[in-house]
């Protein structure tokens, strides 16, 4: 039989064991930044809300982000690379499909970024970000892979051609952008492609003369800004 020094040495040394185990996580450098193995749960629960690993205060390796009921599925995936700041990001949802993903220079955007139609795996819109700010060409798609619209973007603004598809791919707006608003020359077509309303607009508003198509001919036109009526 054990004696009570043995039983106590051993229940004290897995005491120690466990102590120390548990304080492999959270743990800081002499400079008092985070180093080696975080795990963070919500508050009165078991639930982790992220988990990743630190170098001395920097974001290494991978790091998950949960939500309060994700149990093992994480909302976000955070890739860090060692010599940088990037990092590579994908957004799940809690039954762990992929709803988008791209790359990161700290807490902003930069580069292409692709977003996946809920109900399948293809691709829904892709878009390009410089600095957290829309910067280029945006595209979103059908399910059929047919292109749905073109947009451009400069500084987080809307500038440039903007067009709309059928999910045939016949053309049925094309518009432009000037400093986010509609400016420019603007042309709307049916299914068919025929033209069925031609105008200008100014500063995001009508203006100008805009003539209105049936089968082909003028059906009517009206000048933007209308007048107002005189109250005599």
């Amino acid at each position: 039989m054990f004696s009570m020094k043995v039983i106590l040495f051993i229940f004290f040394g897995m005491s120690f064991g466990l102590s120390g185990f548990a304080q492999e996580f959270n743990q800081f450098d002499e400079n008092g930044k985070r180093h080696g193995v975080w795990k963070k749960k919500f508050p009165k629960s078991d639930q982790l809300r992220y988990e990743g690993e630190f170098n001395h205060g920097k974001e290494v390796g991978t790091f998950k982000f949960y939500c309060e009921d994700c149990k093992t599925q994480p909302m976000v995936v955070k890739e860090f690379s060692k010599n940088d700041d990037i990092s590579e990001v994908k957004y799940y949802t809690k039954k762990g499909k992929l709803v988008s993903e791209g790359k990161m220079e700290g807490k902003e955007r930069i580069g292409e970024w692709v977003y996946y139609h809920e109900k399948a795996n293809t691709v829904m819109t892709r878009e390009f970000y410089s600095k957290g700010a829309l910067d280029g060409k945006k595209s979103t798609y059908y399910l059929n892979n047919q292109l749905t619209e073109e947009l451009n973007y400069k500084n987080g603004k809307r500038e440039g051609p903007n067009n709309y598809y059928s999910p045939d791919g016949v053309l049925l707006k094309k518009l432009l952008y000037v400093n986010d608003n509609l400016h420019g020359p603007a042309e709307y077509y049916d299914a068919n492609g025929n033209v069925t309303i031609k105008g200008q607009y100014l500063n995001g508003k009508k203006h100008g003369l805009w003539k209105y198509y049936k089968n082909g001919k003028v059906e009517l036109e009206e000048t933007y800004p209308k007048p107002r009526l005189r109250n005599d």
